[in-house]
């Protein structure tokens, strides 16, 4: 019986930059949940966000890390015991239980649900805190665990869990396909993802950004053109390029967003997939919309069967995100956190070395 998890986090946010080593109990074990003994954890920009009280302060302690890889070390007694077995390598995203019984959960929109839980910053109707990937367990219910495809490694899985899915979705949802226009905004942790996904879904892919410092980068990772915003000609030279516009960048503001909204073509579609600080506000005109015939949106994660097929085709198309690794440890964190701070990652962290630290 799992009766103490040892984790890293933040005890004090006005300290995030000096994370340190807790345990805590988890919470009791339900039929529907199972026990994941973690290998490996991507490092998300949500993270960060979380760490320094961004988004709020909802507790402390608290262990961030939502691209959890682990093996399963317990099933409760409503476990489906034909999908999953003690020892599966399975993977945990941003996501850890919804209500499963509101329109949207029952439709498959469980990602969107208003009682959803998040793998950590939120608390069980029973109280308890939840608590993230930077620990050596986790407890979390078996409907938001994933079965990892043996032809996917774990390094390359961890990623997928959060930043994978929130690039493969609005890709998804659009339709992508052989030939259709596609434009990434923000050569970072997803947004190298979401080129990955776009070139193996058959689409022509811009990446953008706001110099020339990524277009090597951008080129080897397989976009076809590249486009510099802080190029005097644009966005002029570039009217009508577009189907769908990912942004992945966590910075911008109204003008910024209009200058891209305006490379796309009548019905595109420009889709936010990153959250600022929630001071963050866009105005915009309707009347630049209704001239475009424009359309905005969001895409936050995906549900369940999304984040399946999300596996199975990284998988099939030998998906293989850019990582750095790191070892769990409170000054391995702290460095990888300041390096992402400063974008000194290309593309993503994964932590490891968990049965070294944890001991």
């Amino acid at each position: 019986m799992l009766e103490t998890i040892k984790a890293i986090g933040v005890l004090d946010y006005d300290k995030w930059l000096e994370p340190k080593r807790f345990d805590y109990t988890p919470r009791d074990m339900r039929p529907v949940d199972v026990d994941i003994k973690i290998i490996a954890c991507g490092i998300c920009g949500s993270d960060i966000h979380c760490a320094k009280g961004d988004w709020g302060r909802p507790y402390a302690p608290i262990a961030v890390g939502h691209e959890i890889v682990g093996h399963i070390v317990a099933l409760g007694d409503e476990v489906d015991k034909s999908k999953f077995h003690i020892g599966d390598r399975v993977g945990v995203g941003a996501q850890c239980d919804s209500c499963s019984s509101c329109w949207r959960c029952v439709n498959g929109f469980q990602n969107n649900c208003d009682e959803q839980q998040t793998t950590y910053g939120s608390t069980y109707p029973d109280g308890t805190n939840n608590q993230g990937g930077y620990a050596n367990y986790i407890r979390i219910s078996n409907r938001f665990v994933f079965k990892i495809p043996d032809a996917l490694d774990t390094l390359s899985a961890a990623p997928l869990m959060c930043g994978g899915i929130t690039g493969f979705k609005p890709l998804l949802s659009a339709g992508v396909k052989k030939g259709t226009k596609v434009g990434v905004r923000g050569i970072g942790g997803i947004g190298h993802m979401c080129i990955l996904f776009a070139k193996a879904m058959g689409a022509e892919v811009t990446a953008i950004s706001r110099s020339d410092r990524k277009k090597e980068l951008a080129k080897k990772l397989g976009a076809d053109h590249y486009i510099a915003t802080s190029n005097p000609e644009f966005p002029a030279s570039y009217k009508d390029k577009f189907d769908v516009v990912v942004n992945t960048a966590s910075t911008f503001d109204a003008s910024q967003v209009k200058s891209v909204m305006s490379t796309l073509r009548p019905s595109g579609k420009f889709v936010f997939i990153t959250a600022p600080p929630i001071s963050v506000k866009l105005e915009f005109e309707p009347f630049f919309m209704l001239h475009g015939s424009y359309s905005i949106g969001g895409s936050a994660i995906g549900s369940p069967a999304d984040i399946e097929y999300m596996l199975q085709f990284a998988a099939d198309n030998k998906i293989k995100p850019w990582v750095e690794t790191m070892d769990i440890n409170e000054a391995d964190v702290c460095t990888a956190w300041k390096r992402m701070e400063s974008g000194d990652v290309k593309f993503r962290f994964v932590l490891t070395g968990y049965d070294k630290y944890f001991v």
